[in-house]
């Protein structure tokens, strides 16, 4: 349960303001389809993160467990760092002809490649050992981050205090990381 609300929270607060909620703004605008467009986030995101968690497992079990701990804390608190700076997105979406589910499947897939969340699901699944769980966790964050985008759209985006948010999901990754490296204070490991 700690590896599913840990990676749904660390997403949801991540993708605030990110460049894949962005483009949720701009496909909803768009397309105006908002069943296709989250059932294209859904497949999009299951399938991302999918792949980025069993690199993560993957990778978990390549580094020696003496030093997981400290790289996968090191990796959270840079993730804490780039979710201060605001993302944008590059450029439009192209309309796909097979409609805005196909459109948004692939413009969804491709934004979230290299993206801090796609990553922050590698370092979840190498800290976890648990794909099913930061999968399902890391697709819920991006669902609640994007289906409010998606449904209320740009006047949603105008009222948000992006700033706040943003400070907010650094600080909780770089939190995350210092009890990935360091443990709870008070407790004993």
């Amino acid at each position: 349960m700690e590896a599913f609300l840990t990676s749904a929270v660390l997403v949801a607060l991540a993708e605030i303001g990110d460049k894949t909620q962005l483009l949720s703004f701009v496909l909803a605008a768009r397309l105006r389809q908002p069943v296709a467009i989250i059932m294209g986030i859904l497949f999009a995101t299951l399938f991302n993160h999918a792949l980025a968690g069993s690199v993560g497992v993957w990778l978990a079990s390549l580094i020696p467990p003496q030093v997981l701990p400290w790289a996968t804390g090191l990796l959270f608190v840079g993730f804490g760092l780039w979710a201060l700076h605001p993302d944008s997105l590059d450029d439009a979406p192209k309309l796909h002809r097979a409609g805005a589910f196909v459109t948004t499947t692939i413009a969804f897939f491709i934004a979230e490649m290299g993206d801090k969340t796609q990553l922050a699901t590698v370092a979840l699944g190498a800290r976890f050992d648990m794909l099913a769980a930061v999968v399902l966790g890391t697709t819920l964050g991006m669902l609640a981050a994007n289906i409010p985008a998606v449904l209320v759209g740009e006047a949603l985006a105008q009222k948000l205090p992006m700033k706040a948010i943003r400070i907010t999901a650094a600080g909780v990754f770089i939190v995350t990381g210092l009890v990935t490296m360091f443990g709870i204070p008070g407790t004993v490991q």
